[in-house]
């Protein structure tokens, strides 16, 4: 296997010392659901890449078959592996290639396997890192309670937003939008006192518990929590760009949400949204992409036309209300990553 020098694509849109500081992050491409034998295309950072499935094993590669540089997302598979187009060359368990039909009886060059990446699946996700440092790997971000007893877990399809990443992702964690976006998903208007909270830093970014009388059963949903009850939202955000929202419903309900940003440019942003719950397990989950997707469409405005479109990490350039805590969180965070400005354009 031929592992990639992580050296930015050509015609990248991120300045180079910052796509280096992002290809060390595993970042999703793809659901799991959705990968199989047949070559799947994705954009990471740039970078096109191709993914397929060969005896249980998941390949993410370049795409570019190495003899002519045709993309191996315009081939075909078989039972052995992915074949190019062009001169039917074919690549199976580990992006190597296996059969040269033009030379069947010679030895077959290392320079012709593909330039593959670290791979994991999780989540119901593909999950990629461009450029994995085997010596100091770093840590996948964790979702609560996806492999707990009792709990359902749904893996809504992925759909682009034409934004940066940063600014979906903050948008994410930001609770004073509740009464003026989604009000026609699960937040009251007329509700739009923030209470104080205060994010605690980790190893992985940081953590943030906010309790407020605002409720998460959907707007057209006949059921309402007990007189006084506290919603409590859990945040746990794991950077760059995945955070985690887990909401105590009343009992011992919980409903867990990953908000995984995959920024496929500076400027486009793949989303991916696994969901672990325990209750409302008859709920078909056809009803369940359709409301998750209804809650995202509700951010596509704002975060597609705010300005600067990246996000500003020097915190004077904005202006800032108390209810911006753990937006002040995620930028500082990012700053300590060693991002500058990057995210100003």
């Amino acid at each position: 296997m031929k592992r990639a020098q992580p050296t930015p694509p050509a015609h990248c849109t991120f300045d180079p010392e910052d796509w280096l500081r992002l290809a060390i992050c595993w970042h999703p491409v793809a659901r799991a659901c959705d990968i199989g034998p047949a070559p799947v295309k994705a954009v990471l950072l740039d970078e096109q890449l191709v993914i397929y499935r060969i005896k249980g094993q998941v390949v993410v590669a370049r795409d570019v078959c190495p003899h002519r540089g045709v993309p191996l997302t315009l081939g075909f598979h078989d039972e052995e592996g992915i074949v190019c187009p062009y001169h039917g060359l074919r690549f199976g368990e580990d992006g190597r290639c296996n059969r040269i039909p033009s030379s069947p009886d010679q030895p077959i060059p290392a320079k012709l396997h593909l330039t593959s990446f670290a791979v994991e699946e999780r989540y119901g996700l593909i999950w990629t890192c461009l450029a994995f440092d085997p010596e100091n790997p770093q840590p996948l971000p964790v979702m609560p309670h996806w492999d707990d007893e009792g709990f359902q877990q749904i893996n809504c399809p992925a759909f682009e937003v034409n934004g940066f990443a940063g600014r979906q992702v903050e948008g994410f964690l930001d609770v004073a939008h509740f009464a003026w976006i989604h009000t026609e998903t699960f937040a009251d208007p007329d509700n739009q006192r923030v209470p104080d909270y205060n994010p605690q830093e980790t190893a992985f970014g940081f953590i943030a518990d906010y309790w407020s009388s605002v409720g998460n059963y959907p707007a057209s949903s006949e059921f309402r929590a007990p007189e006084g009850f506290q919603w409590l939202r859990h945040f746990e955000m794991h950077l760059p760009f995945t955070a985690t929202l887990t909401i105590h419903f009343p009992g011992d309900a919980r409903l867990v949400i990953m908000n995984a940003a995959s920024p496929v440019s500076s400027r486009i942003t793949r989303m991916f949204a696994p969901i672990a719950r325990n209750f409302d397990l008859h709920v078909p989950v056809e009803e369940v992409h359709a409301f998750n997707l209804r809650v995202f469409e509700e951010d596509r405005l704002m975060v597609e036309t705010q300005r600067p479109e990246r996000l500003p990490l020097d915190l004077t350039l904005e202006a800032h209300i108390p209810a911006d805590r753990s937006s002040i969180a995620y930028r500082r965070g990012l700053k300590k990553m060693g991002f500058g400005d990057f995210f100003l354009v």
